[in-house]
């Protein structure tokens, strides 16, 4: 490894060495899987600084000795309107503005609504056949769709408001049937009570319009939602569904009757809550580009609700977003769709288009993101991705995946390299009997031994061990008088199990005709292992790529929609590996999953390592 290499430890992915005031406290003991949040956190804990996840000036407002007292006993349940006007009676409740969110939704879905259908990442789900109640079966992505209401924004931009307020009355009407007080199950999460309550909020008048009792009812539900999630939102299931929790807190605070002691109470709980969720370059910790697109268009709601009431947001909130998109465009491939990494599809250049335009925000990509965990290179018309990190955390993960030193290729608007993606869609058109198979180290473009993966696969999102450390150098070469990117990288995920280190270098060539890499073995202690075993190095390619073998099982011909040619070659001291083609697949960017072909170097290897150096140039 390189002189300048770092070491990015699984426990640590997030480290800052050179911070003085952290702003997230941790303890030094061990960490359960699941931990459940306190309601309340010190002002000010001592905090070892390399465990300190964000910035150290991202610090909740200051505010005066007034303030704090009503945040104070806010927290400790005197209502909001015995706080905000002890004199008078508590307001009725209505809202008291309306808000006009830049955030678009997808005309294809509300088409789909007012046809009486729910689209679901591609599949359509009959309205009439959905059951609305806390505990219906309905598999994850159909359930985030109905009980998180987010659907409502998707209704607005498909017609006037007049054409289509009706559909979103008439679902509201059905929902709080199904739900006329806080209960157990998926429906009362407070990840999907709080996108529910900001979905209402935020595009009100799609709901309110209409029918006065209906109006009446889902003002009162509104209050109760914001109630129960004062009460339950540190009890998130995760850092996103805490920050969606108090975002909805937040907005209700600022749309609500007698809301300023929410307000004061959900800022700082959210300011606490963005600094948890994510690393210091500002990647969410789960490392998921679903999840950071949603924190992103959550703040973005947040932003307009202070807009709609012409107050002016805290700062740290527009720090944050700032923060949160160059790490997402340091995925953006060469048809400005995001890679498939952490469970995500090939996010669609649209989406990503009008989430970046409705934040405001004018960012490069991130190119040395350490602590997010992706490098990306951009030569000539290519551009290379690699992840170069630990797998997250399993209290960070929501679709964890085993995809450590996998990488993604584009060349123009074709992507040639890719991962298959598509596990946190599964419940969509991807059948949820292959979400795990998905997520393994053989659904991503990296080495695979004995068909293992490099970290553990468990159910419902969760990561286990695997993969602890990972090294990584990123260098600058000369190659033709033009510089040149050399990645670097290894990770430990098979050193327990098999005595094996993994170490992959990839070098784009300066004008991104070429990827030349190496995949290393080599053995973890000072001896190897005897024996062999097994290994398979796999390419999964893009969609529409032709594929063919040459004779000698060593070289592969790749034939690309846009009309280029691609030659794909091992190199001399390769032992006796052959290449096959085996079926792949990959789900694009509307979740469909569709048939592709992958290249598999494969063979047997020594236990005491080896080496594998192969070349991927176009070649017209």
């Amino acid at each position: 490894m390189s002189p300048g290499a770092r070491t990015l430890l699984r426990e640590d992915a997030g480290a800052a060495e050179d911070i003085v005031a952290p702003a997230l406290p941790l303890n030094d003991g061990a960490e359960p899987l699941v931990a459940e949040v306190p309601q309340e956190l010190p002002e000010a804990l001592p905090l070892e600084p390399a465990r300190a996840l964000v910035l150290a000036d991202f610090q909740p407002p200051r505010t005066g000795p007034v303030d704090s007292v009503v945040r104070w006993a806010y927290r400790l349940g005197v209502p909001g309107s015995v706080l905000a006007a002890p004199l008078r009676k508590p307001s009725a409740p209505r809202l008291l503005a309306t808000v006009a969110s830049p955030l678009e939704g997808e005309r294809a879905a509300g088409m789909a609504l007012r046809a009486g259908q729910f689209l679901v990442h591609g599949l359509k789900v009959p309205i009439d056949k959905v059951e609305f109640t806390s505990n219906a079966p309905l598999t994850p992505p159909v359930q985030r769709v109905v009980q998180g209401f987010t659907w409502l924004r998707d209704l607005g931009a498909c017609a006037p408001r007049e054409e289509c307020a009706g559909v979103g009355e008439k679902l509201l009407a059905r929902w709080l049937k199904a739900n006329p007080v806080p209960a157990r199950g998926p429906a009362w999460t407070v990840e999907h009570t709080g996108l529910r309550l900001l979905a209402w909020l935020a595009n009100a008048p799609l709901l309110l319009g209409g029918d006065a009792r209906l109006r009446g009812q889902a003002l009162d539900a509104m209050e109760a939602h914001a109630r129960y999630l004062d009460r339950q939102v540190a009890r998130a299931e995760d850092g996103l569904g805490q920050v969606a929790g108090w975002c909805a807190i937040v907005a209700a605070g600022l749309l609500l009757p007698d809301g300023r002691p929410r307000r004061l109470f959900g800022e700082m709980g959210l300011l606490r809550a963005l600094g948890e969720l994510v690393s210091e370059d500002g990647g969410v910790l789960s490392r998921s580009p679903l999840a950071q697109m949603e924190a992103i268009a959550m703040l973005i709601d947040l932003r307009a609700c202070y807009a709609a009431v012409d107050r002016e947001p805290p700062s740290a909130l527009e720090t944050m977003l700032a923060l949160l998109v160059p790490p997402l465009l340091a995925l953006r491939m060469g048809d400005r769709g995001l890679g498939s990494w952490q469970g995500a599809g090939a996010t669609s250049a649209l989406r990503v288009d009008a989430l970046i335009a409705a934040s405001g925000i004018r960012a490069r990509p991130g190119k040395d993101s350490r602590h997010w965990g992706y490098q990306r290179v951009d030569a000539g018309k290519a551009t290379l991705v690699l992840d170069a990190a630990p797998p997250p955390r399993s209290r960070h993960a929501r679709y964890g995946c085993a995809s450590t030193l996998a990488f993604e290729l584009s060349h123009g608007e074709q992507r040639i390299i890719v991962n298959c993606g598509g596990g946190e869609l599964a419940g969509g058109l991807v059948p949820v009997r292959i979400e795990q198979g998905l997520r393994g180290s053989a659904a991503h473009s990296t080495l695979v031994l004995d068909d293992a993966n490099s970290t553990a696969v468990l159910i419902k999102g969760q990561i286990g061990k695997g993969v602890e450390e990972v090294d990584i150098a990123r260098t600058a070469v000369k190659q033709k008088g033009r510089d040149a990117a050399r990645l670097e990288a290894s990770h430990n995920g098979y050193a327990a199990r098999f005595g094996l280190i993994h170490r992959r270098t990839l070098l784009l060539g300066a004008d991104g005709s070429g990827l030349s890499g190496e995949d290393v073995l080599e053995p973890s202690g000072r001896q190897g292992k005897r024996g062999k075993i097994a290994f398979a190095i796999r390419f999964h390619l893009g969609y529409g790529i032709e594929a063919g073998l040459a004779d000698d099982c060593r070289g592969a011909g790749l034939a690309l929609p846009d009309g280029s040619y691609w030659q794909f070659r091992l190199g001399g001291d390769s032992g006796e590996a052959q290449i096959a083609i085996e079926d792949s697949l990959w789900v694009d960017g509307q979740g469909r999953p569709r048939a592709t072909k992958q290249l598999v170097v494969e063979g047997l290897t020594s236990r005491s390592g080896g080496r594998f150096p192969w070349l991927l140039k176009r070649m017209g």
